[in-house]
């Protein structure tokens, strides 16, 4: 099987390495952050690149890419540790619409997307349900030709800065059946809804949501109602996808640092990097880098299987991995740094912090290895 790049998406990778690497080191990352969002005109820029239209098809105004090109975008995304709302704009919320929405509904709302005048966010996760996606209590009840919605949403992907919501609810069933879930979009300033925004351990924005009787229309409705089920699982699956690809790019970096890092530092008259076991440390950082890498390019290719278990299988057993070696990567780099490396100042504690948040989003690597054994 053949691993190499097509020419454009060698193109699309040394394109976005080349905007990051202008405008997004350490240092305007740290201005980002101290600022409390994200950066608009990096947002933009992204826009102007065709970034934001990528897995979109053509027909709705996007580039037609896959999960490889997505896969080059994350892990240039992770190298530079981006704050900006890829995962929740364009591959939850806009994978919401590119999979569910109606012709008439992706006409109305991708252009906005498409040119990162709308921030999406998909508004799914609740307290207590530990990563099942079955798992939703908010409810949506008929309201003459509309619904009325009512619940709580916890740790929105960037909920506070979204402009518009993706929110799933049960029409049916109880709080863990599988059947009776629907997906609705609901405006952020929508009356009834209440919205608490804060920054996670890693710098990224999330929020928490409470729904007072949020009126929304008919045509609010994405997908099939009672059977949004099976496109949230697609639409994680994408996410998991990405989260392995932004996973290596940051681990690869780290990594990077971390080897500059023990050329540098001397101890006892000598580099710390000639003492032969941090050497032997730092190859084993670099074939779980190698080794998580695979996975998240089996990840991607696997994007697109047909049978729904199988898809779901790699995707756990990539999710499962990466976490694993993200975990160990980042200890590693925070460990051969020394008592430096958790400082704020110090870029890897940084990386680490992401790679901690990367291995809990949508799964962590202990709940992927109990699906891997539930389903053999």
């Amino acid at each position: 099987m053949d691993f190499a790049y097509s020419p454009d998406q060698q193109l699309l990778g040394e394109s976005v390495a080349r905007l990051l690497g202008e405008q997004y080191d350490f240092e305007a990352r740290g201005r980002i952050l101290a600022a409390g969002a994200f950066s608009r005109d990096i947002w933009t820029r992204f826009a102007d690149m065709g970034l934001l239209g990528l897995p979109f098809g053509e027909s709705d105004g996007g580039l037609g890419g896959g999960a490889v090109e997505t896969l080059i975008v994350m892990e240039a995304f992770g190298r530079h540790l981006v704050l900006e709302p890829y995962l929740p704009s364009i591959i939850l919320g806009g994978g919401c619409l590119r999979r569910g929405a109606t012709a008439e509904q992706r006409m109305r709302l991708l252009p906005r997307i498409i040119d990162g005048s709308s921030v999406l966010a998909l508004a799914h996760s609740e307290r207590g349900a530990r990563f099942e996606l079955a798992h939703v209590a908010t409810t949506a009840k008929r309201d003459g030709d509309g619904w009325l919605l009512d619940g709580a949403k916890h740790y929105v992907l960037h909920g506070q800065s979204a402009n518009s919501l993706i929110v799933s609810a049960r029409i049916s069933g109880n709080a863990r059946d599988p059947q009776g879930l629907a997906l609705f979009l609901v405006d952020a300033t929508a009356a009834g809804l209440e919205r608490r925004g804060y920054s996670t351990q890693d710098g990224t924005l999330a929020a928490d949501l409470r729904l007072a009787g949020v009126r929304v229309d008919r045509g609010a409705l994405i997908g099939e109602p009672g059977e949004a089920l099976v496109l949230i699982e697609q639409v994680v699956g994408d996410a998991l996808a990405a989260l392995c690809a932004e996973a290596v790019g940051a681990m690869a970096r780290a990594l990077e640092i971390t080897v500059e890092y023990l050329k540098v530092r001397k101890q006892f008259g000598a580099p710390i990097g000639s003492f032969q076991a941090l050497q032997h440390r730092a190859v084993d950082m670099l074939v779980m880098v190698e080794q998580a890498r695979s996975m998240a390019l089996y990840a991607a290719m696997m994007g697109n299987e047909a049978d729904p278990e199988e898809r779901a299988r790699a995707l756990s057993a990539a999710k499962h991995q990466v976490g694993r070696a993200a975990r160990f990567v980042g200890e590693q780099a925070v460990q051969l740094h020394g008592g430096i490396g958790m400082t704020e100042e110090c870029q890897v504690g940084h990386y680490y912090r992401r790679l901690t948040v990367l291995d809990l989003l949508f799964g962590d690597s202990h709940h992927h290895l109990r699906v891997l054994a539930r389903h053999g």
